[in-house]
């Protein structure tokens, strides 16, 4: 079996205490190169999906009955859209566990298969019930986005609209919550309330989870400068010059040329606006299936 290298500040133990218990099955040495090819897959499955998919593999080769290798051999496929390998991972996980935390990334991984119809069924299963809270709007933003998928855009707003949307207290969903909503309504072409919810996302994307700023300003007509790459270019345009008076014979020294100022001015501000009212009562499906008909209309 092909091992893949482990950094050396890499232990195991940095994993969660909740996924050490369930290593505890395994003998200690076997244990450990679970936990730390885990460890791997978590490091790197933001910025190197690929890289977090070869330590899952290996984690699964090794450890194949345990249910945190399997979920995590499921998030990084999901990583790399490789969507009929996470769910048979996901699957196996809830067979193992019961939970029905991986519900909503199952419903996903519907829709990256094509399958809009199947999540929204996943959507309406007793299952969403048991959900917690963030499960719950995690549940409503794949709704919403199969909604899109079938290019139904009224009932994908209508399914976004809720209790979490309305309130102005900020969790960790709240700013993916606001941006699906704004993204929704600009598809509409509701440019006036799309650019409020993304204002609205903006207020609480405090970790820069969404590209909620970048959409705000492109719709505000705000062009953002690099100011290095200004820098440069400018650099660049002298050093022509410099050769053209060498040319000529005109040459300046360095010290008695015109400076150039190479300062570029780079507008950060944000502008968030009001907030505004907003349904606070999740619509039923009655009205969703409304807004179906509207959009079919």
């Amino acid at each position: 079996m092909k091992r893949l290298p482990i950094p050396e500040d890499v232990t195991g133990e940095e994993i969660d205490k909740d996924v050490r218990q369930e290593l505890q099955s395994l003998p200690k040495t076997l244990a450990d190169d679970v936990a730390k090819n885990l460890v791997m897959v978590a490091r790197l499955i933001d910025e190197d999906p690929e890289g977090a998919y070869g330590y899952s593999r290996v984690a699964l080769r090794l450890a194949s009955r345990v249910a945190a290798v399997r979920e995590a051999a499921g998030f990084a496929a999901y990583a790399n859209q490789k969507y009929s390998e996470a769910l048979a991972e996901f699957r196996a996980a809830r067979r193992m566990t019961g939970s029905v935390d991986l519900w909503p990334v199952m419903a996903d991984c519907e829709r990256g298969l094509g399958r809009p119809e199947k999540a929204l069924d996943m959507a309406g299963a007793p299952e969403v019930h048991k959900l917690d809270k963030a499960g719950q709007v995690e549940m409503r933003l794949v709704a919403a986005g199969a909604r899109r998928d079938m290019e139904q855009l009224d009932a994908a707003i209508v399914t976004l609209q809720s209790p979490e949307l309305a309130s102005n207290s900020v969790q960790p969903w709240t700013a993916r919550l606001r941006y699906a909503y704004a993204d929704a309504l600009l598809a509409a072409g509701r440019d006036g309330e799309a650019r409020e919810w993304f204002a609205k996302a903006v207020e609480a994307d405090k970790d820069g989870s969404t590209d909620a700023s970048d959409r705000l300003a492109e719709m505000d007509g705000v062009e953002f400068v690099d100011a290095l790459i200004e820098v440069e270019d400018q650099d660049e345009q002298q050093d022509e010059q410099q050769d053209v008076r060498e040319g000529d014979g005109d040459t300046l020294p360095v010290e008695d040329a015109e400076p150039r100022d190479l300062t570029t001015a780079v507008d950060e501000d944000v502008v968030v606006a009001e907030e505004s009212d907003t349904p606070a009562d999740v619509v039923d499906n009655a009205d969703v299936e409304e807004a179906k008909d509207s959009d079919n209309s």
